[in-house]
């Protein structure tokens, strides 16, 4: 089809229509985040819209039977010039709110960790608000980058798999077995990030058996200053590593 210049300008501005199940929980969590809402009608049919900074969310009802804890639901993707302090607004929101950060279960927001490219905000219904820094990279090398060996490929793989497949069950099973394969021969600051990974995962996956385990091999390497930075970066919250971090100060 040929545009016709002198009828379609671009300057056209696109609006996601998500799937809502239950409008009552839509709304209170969107303002719970700090979103204006611009329209909001329950009868006869459901309609809500949001407004948020720049950009708007859109809701209409959800098919018969949708199951919003499968979270297949829908989706759409804002991106942005700098994605920290979007999650650093929202994760605030959540405390001002809740008391806590929902990290867990409907709705939630997913761990940032320093220097990430993407995080994602999962509302009531099951749809996946992901936030991507422009700059991201165009491609992403699933399974870890071709020009990383051992354990360093092993971190990257599972970097890959929390932050862009949202799978942290997945990426548990790659550090878990990577560290078995490949410890005994990496840097200490690799299976430093190793371990800390396998800590917070645990702790998000409500696995905490084998905790006091990695917690005593992290204690146990040797770390600068720089490295033991270099891991306390490689998780969302360094609170997590609890005791078992070597203080080298």
């Amino acid at each position: 089809m040929t545009i016709n210049e002198d009828r379609v300008q671009p300057n056209e501005t696109t609006v996601p229509l998500l799937h809502c199940v239950s409008p009552e929980e839509t709304l209170a969590f969107w303002r719970a985040l700090g979103f204006e809402v611009t329209y909001e009608q329950t009868r006869p049919y459901v309609y809500l819209a949001f407004r948020w900074s720049g950009f708007a969310l859109h809701y209409g009802r959800a098919p018969s039977g949708l199951d919003p804890s499968a979270e297949n639901t829908g989706g759409c993707l804002v991106m942005v010039d700098a994605v920290a302090a979007y999650h650093a607004a929202f994760t605030e929101a959540m405390r001002r709110t809740y008391g806590k950060v929902l990290g867990k279960g409907l709705p939630r927001v997913t761990r940032y960790r320093s220097g990430a490219s993407r995080f994602s905000i999962v509302d009531p219904s099951g749809n996946t608000i992901i936030f991507i820094q422009r700059d991201e990279p165009a491609e992403v090398e699933y399974g870890g980058s071709k020009e990383l060996q051992g354990l360093a490929r092993v971190l990257d793989n599972a970097r890959i798999l929390r932050e862009f497949k949202m799978d942290d069950r997945a990426a548990f099973r790659a550090l878990n077995s990577g560290l078995r394969r490949h410890g005994d021969n990496a840097p200490a600051v690799e299976q430093g990030l190793a371990l800390a990974g396998l800590i917070e995962l645990s702790v998000a996956l409500g696995e905490a058996e084998r905790l006091p385990d990695w917690g005593t091999r992290l204690r146990a390497l040797s770390l600068t200053a720089q490295e033991r930075t270099q891991v306390e970066k490689a998780v969302a919250d360094p609170a997590v590593l609890g005791p078992w971090l070597p203080d080298v100060s």
